[in-house]
């Protein structure tokens, strides 16, 4: 059997003297170019950041405090009927404004038409006896007057006077006793008069009515409650104050003597409504609670609104705001400024050797757009407004003052507390 012939692996030789000045030349290259390349210039000092800063200076401000209210009618009527019936008619719309007076709702009329009838009926018996012994009176007025001068000539017996004097003693008695039935009989036919009235329900205030918490066709007496009527114009705002922001308010009020109450209009209130925007009219304290909350630590107060076009509706929650008293001397910081850090609160100072510093500082209340600092900060530094992000301690900065900027709404009162 034939073998067939191996053939021998192919093997490529390079040719080492081809590739060596190639090789050369790479490196030779490299050489050159690294020769070539500039070495970096010395990095000079940092340039200075250009920063707003407004400078710190002691101001007298408002301190103001806010609290949750709850809005409600000045007056609160409950609608109930004065008559037990059906009811037949409802006579207003509800939600709408009713006045002092008017026709909400009509009981069934028919059983007090009835009663009012028969009374006239009563007072008409009762007139006619007055007049019977109104004549009757007269009768023996007449036979007393004939028979008093036939009793002394003698004419007469003493005793036929006697029995006419003692006629027209009973006569007048039963006058008077029919003029009685007559005046009860009146009573009546008014009391029934207004029993009928009564089935027309009317509104006792001006206000808003609401829903209507009986159908027609219910029976109805005086423990229903047919609907409700408030109103609105003026409204109250019902909050809660603490103990030591009630003697603030009181004291700004009286300059510390008198009475809260007298002296409300030197402390106008305002409502921020659940929008956020702050209501057009300003309130006073309409009520002041007689004790304190001992659970709560609380005193309750009620505010007064103007409320024209009945636009505010109770049930509404708002954020009443008042100023409590006056800070001589405080410093405000703006609100840009500050910045948190590990839950304190910094800002950025520019220091007479012109860099950045940072402070930790105490907050107080928010005041539109600044904050009360109560600590950290002293009359004169410059703190810094804008590029806080971009800003280290330390880094150079030149400074220039900042623009002026618009006053923004209060902040809640649980900040800077």
């Amino acid at each position: 059997m034939s073998q067939r012939p191996r053939l021998a692996p192919t093997t490529t030789v390079f040719n080492r003297t081809r590739w060596m000045p190639a090789a050369g030349a790479l490196v030779l290259g490299t050489t050159f170019f690294i020769g070539c390349e500039k070495k970096p210039a010395p990095a000079g000092p940092p340039q200075a950041m250009p920063v707003s800063v407004v400078d710190i200076e002691p101001q007298d401000v408002a301190i103001a405090n806010e609290w949750v209210g709850t809005l409600d009618g000045f007056v609160n009527a409950q609608i109930q009927p004065q008559a037990s019936g059906y009811l037949i008619k409802q006579d207003y719309k509800e939600g709408t404004q009713v006045t002092k007076g008017q026709v909400l709702f009509e009981i069934d009329p028919r059983p007090f038409q009835a009663a009012l009838d028969q009374a006239n009926g009563q007072l008409e018996q009762a007139k006619g006896q007055v007049l019977q012994a109104q004549a009757q009176l007269g009768l023996a007025e007449i036979n007393v007057k004939r028979d008093t001068p036939l009793a002394e000539a003698r004419a007469i017996a003493q005793s036929t006077l006697d029995n006419d004097t003692q006629q027209k003693a009973q006569v007048e008695a039963t006058v008077k006793s029919a003029q009685a039935s007559v005046s009860a009989a009146q009573a009546a036919v008014n009391n029934a008069k207004l029993n009928l009235g009564f089935t027309y329900v009317r509104s006792l205030i001006t206000g808003i009515a609401g829903q209507a918490t009986t159908q027609v066709g219910n029976l109805v007496n005086q423990q229903s409650v047919l609907t409700s009527v408030s109103q609105v114009n003026p409204i109250k705002a019902y909050f809660s104050i603490s103990d030591s922001e009630y003697m603030a308010l009181t004291a700004r009020a009286t300059h510390g003597s008198g009475d809260l109450l007298k002296n409300a209009a030197a402390v106008p209130l305002t409502l921020t409504l659940a929008n956020g925007q702050e209501y057009p009219e300003k309130g006073k304290i309409a009520f002041v609670d007689r004790q304190m909350n001992a659970q709560t630590g609380a005193i309750r107060i009620a505010a007064s609104f103007p409320n024209p076009g009945n636009v505010l509706r109770p049930g509404q929650f708002g954020r009443v705001k008042a100023d409590t008293e006056v800070k001589h001397g405080a410093l405000l910081v703006p609100a840009v400024a500050v910045s948190e850090l590990q839950g304190m609160q910094q800002v950025f100072v520019a220091g007479p050797d012109g860099k950045a510093h940072s402070t930790t500082v105490v907050l107080g209340q928010q005041i539109g757009t600044n904050w009360v600092v109560e600590s950290g900060l002293s009359a004169g530094q410059q703190v810094i407004v804008d590029n806080l992000l971009k800003l280290r301690e330390g880094a150079p900065v030149a400074p220039h003052a900042a623009a002026p900027t618009a006053t923004a709404a209060p902040a809640s009162p649980s900040a800077g507390r």
